[in-house]
């Protein structure tokens, strides 16, 4: 990962855009409607009011001073000349501001990403200054599969937050919550526009919520690499608590599971320690991903694990690989 992405709160924040051009529209356009305190220096002059007018700030005919910028927490440089550009940078970066010279990434303390904006919900897409006309695009592509009822259904959960966490102590057991409340008829209700409704489910899961037993899934990682691994396969490493992997599994391959699963190598452990290590885990109601390197319907250890697991009454789930592709 070469750049990382922070939630800066706009709450309050006072956020500073200097330029008359299309690149400073551009970065106005991000912020208005937003919380933060807005404020634009057009040293050179602003464009017509009716491209800039619509809930944006007055722009200020002149290049800030110090003062203007102090206590500023982002700022966007977006002025044509290179020399005023450093100059004003400068400046900005002395009030202990976080500066963006807009196509000058050499000069910024961070690149702007090409956002997705759903109120509550906004996912960025960067690359570091070096391609954001990929970033847009990849930024298209995501867009056009996430429904709009994004924001609204985050604000409802912010809602009840305090009260599930008072209900549901347990880590595990909240997060599986969460999870039937956003991928239930509660989610559905909000994309309809039923708010209320909705939180009356929400309401109604968490009254009913009750401890899930565990599950075991047997994966394989196929030929290795991870853009084969299939939908099926890559939904349950996202949804997986434990990862006991194999040390032969690509490091790419264990990339796509969920961040904070809990991963262990377990190529040193006999079948019994293995099967001894999963039931441990499902009696903690965790959901097991057993990452086998290639096929796990092969013969040999993936095999002796299942047959060892047989007598526990334990059920496995078998996520098979194309075959085809390992022969290939």
């Amino acid at each position: 990962m070469r750049v990382f992405l922070a939630g800066i709160s706009l709450q309050g924040a006072r956020v500073v855009v200097i330029g008359g051009g299309e690149a400073a529209l551009a970065k106005l356009r991000l912020f208005i409607g937003s919380p933060a305190d807005l404020v634009w220096f057009a040293p050179g002059g602003a464009p017509d009011p009716d491209r800039w007018s619509a809930g944006g700030p007055v722009p200020v005919i002149r290049t800030p001073t110090p003062a203007d910028l102090t206590g500023a927490r982002l700022i966007f440089v977006a002025l044509d000349d290179e020399a005023e550009a450093v100059s004003v940078a400068g400046l900005a970066r002395a009030a202990g501001a976080q500066v963006n010279v807009v196509d000058r990434p050499a000069l910024s303390d961070f690149q702007t990403p090409a956002l997705i904006d759903r109120d509550h919900v906004v996912i960025g897409i960067a690359t570091g200054g070096a391609a954001p006309i990929l970033a847009r695009d990849v930024r298209s592509r995501i867009e056009g599969v996430l429904p709009e009822a994004l924001g609204p259904l985050a604000a409802l959960a912010g809602q009840i937050r305090d009260r599930v966490k008072a209900s549901v102590p347990d880590f595990l057991a909240r997060r599986r919550f969460w999870e039937r409340a956003f991928r239930g008829a509660a989610a559905d209700m909000v994309a309809q526009g039923r708010m209320d409704a909705a939180h009356d489910e929400m309401i109604r899961l968490l009254d009913a919520a009750a401890p899930e037993p565990g599950v075991l899934y047997f994966l394989g990682s196929g030929p290795g690499d991870p853009e084969l691994l299939t939908l099926r396969a890559l939904r349950i490493m996202q949804d997986a608590d434990v990862i006991l992997h194999d040390a032969e599994v690509p490091v790419g391959v264990l990339a796509r599971a969920r961040r904070d699963a809990t991963r262990r190598d377990v190529d040193t452990m006999t079948a019994s320690q293995v099967r001894d290590l999963i039931a441990g885990h499902l009696a903690h109601g965790e959901r097991v991903v057993r990452l086998h390197a290639g096929d796990p319907e092969a013969s040999g250890r993936p095999a002796r694990e299942r047959a060892a697991l047989n007598d526990t009454g334990v059920e496995v789930f078998v996520v098979p690989v194309v075959a085809g592709a390992l022969r290939a």
